[in-house]
């Protein structure tokens, strides 16, 4: 169909012609006058099969109804802006967005004016985006679940709260993360011996985590086939540095045997802060780790690295991995192995249970900040 176009879009159509958008001209009864190449290209069909009719040719149904909506909305604005497509005889819609505007000629007659701009490739791009992030979304429900497991393994590798004989043991243990390197180990052997121990794997999180309990399976393996500790250490320490060999890994460990007869205590640490023990008059005295760290090197452990004492009724022992120590209040001074001795002292007075509450109460209340390290606690009376 012939349509009179104004002069003015007569004057500009070698102008719209080299936009690369799409570009749709009509007049105030919506019948179109104009359409600029590339808008030819978008609706696939020549644009003298659409010229001199309204857009009820190119839109149907919902979408018809749709379109006379924003026409009605741009009417009372002035201009309009949204999303939407363009068809095309293939059945395909090419996603666009369209901006329409009013203006009036010198005739004082109302056209519309509307742009079509092609968001194809930003469809795709967000088309992908999307995949991307459900799989990420699927990925990291498969990671929290991971993680939910593995941080109910690593509480399998908690010291326990035990009573054995005229023995009392209070355990405490808290990773920074969901899962740490800290395990701790309150394990009897019939009416013989007691073994108790604090490992402190470098690091946190999931590799720390893996060779924490890889450190754990050897342990209780050799503590099964009745290691004393300083066998446990100095197979632990020959292990990791033959075995793991990782660059920059490294742990510490404090290992205590308690004879149930004799109280005969074996004690041997490599790294490890010192453990205390704290007679029944309340004398704090201080285990210090006759090895060095573990894991790094083939000579950590020395030949005397065991030392033996005499246990008392009402002596207790108190071995903590240094989560406890490690903390700053708000003037950045540090708790330090001195500030948890004197901790410890004040609270051997009260029952095993509750001086490990007292503990850890103490140490989260002197730190300004949250926790940056595993907190491991074993204490351990005599009665």
């Amino acid at each position: 169909m012939n349509v009179e176009k104004p002069e003015w879009l007569e004057q500009m159509e070698g102008i719209l012609e080299t936009l690369n958008e799409g570009v749709l001209i009509a007049d105030d009864c919506q019948r179109i006058l104009f359409l600029n190449e590339r808008m030819e290209r978008l609706m696939g069909v020549p644009r003298s099969m659409v010229l001199g009719k309204t857009s009820e040719s190119i839109y149907a149904g919902e979408d018809y109804e749709f379109l006379q909506s924003q026409i009605a909305r741009g009417r009372e604005q002035g201009h309009n802006r949204y999303e939407f497509f363009v068809p095309r005889p293939d059945g395909t819609r090419v996603p666009v967005i369209i901006s329409a505007r009013e203006v009036e000629d010198p005739d004082g007659r109302m056209f519309a004016v509307v742009t079509f701009t092609d968001i194809t490739d930003q469809k795709r791009a967000e088309h992908s985006l999307r995949d991307a992030n459900l799989q990420l979304e699927r990925r990291a429900d498969e990671m929290r679940r991971d993680l939910v497991l593995a941080a109910r393994v690593q509480q399998s590798l908690a010291p326990r709260t035990l009573e054995w004989g005229r023995v009392l043991v209070e355990a405490y243990y808290k990773p920074v993360l969901s899962i740490g390197g800290d395990f701790g180990l309150v394990s009897p052997h019939n009416a013989s011996y007691l073994d108790l121990l604090i490992c402190d794997v470098s690091g946190h999180g999931i590799s720390s985590a893996l060779l924490a309990n890889r450190i754990y399976t050897e342990t209780v393996s050799l503590l099964r086939g009745g290691a004393h500790p300083g066998k446990l250490l100095r197979f632990l320490n020959d292990f990791v540095v033959d075995q793991i060999s990782v660059s920059g890994f490294m742990f510490t460990m404090a290992a205590a045997r308690l004879e149930q007869q004799s109280r005969q205590l074996l004690y041997a640490a490599g790294g490890h802060p010192p453990a205390f023990w704290i007679s029944a008059s309340g004398e704090l005295r201080q285990l210090e780790s006759r090895g060095t760290i573990l894991g790094a090197f083939a000579d950590a452990i020395p030949e005397d690295i065991v030392e033996t004492y005499e246990l008392s009724p009402g002596d207790r022992l108190m071995i903590y991995s240094d989560g406890l120590t490690e903390v700053w209040d708000a003037h950045g001074e540090e708790l330090g192995v001195e500030g948890l001795a004197d901790m410890a002292a004040r609270a051997a007075p009260l029952s095993l249970a509750a001086m490990r509450e007292a503990l850890i109460h103490g140490v989260n209340s002197f730190s300004a900040t949250p926790p940056h390290d595993d907190m491991s606690l074993v204490l351990l009376e005599v009665r």
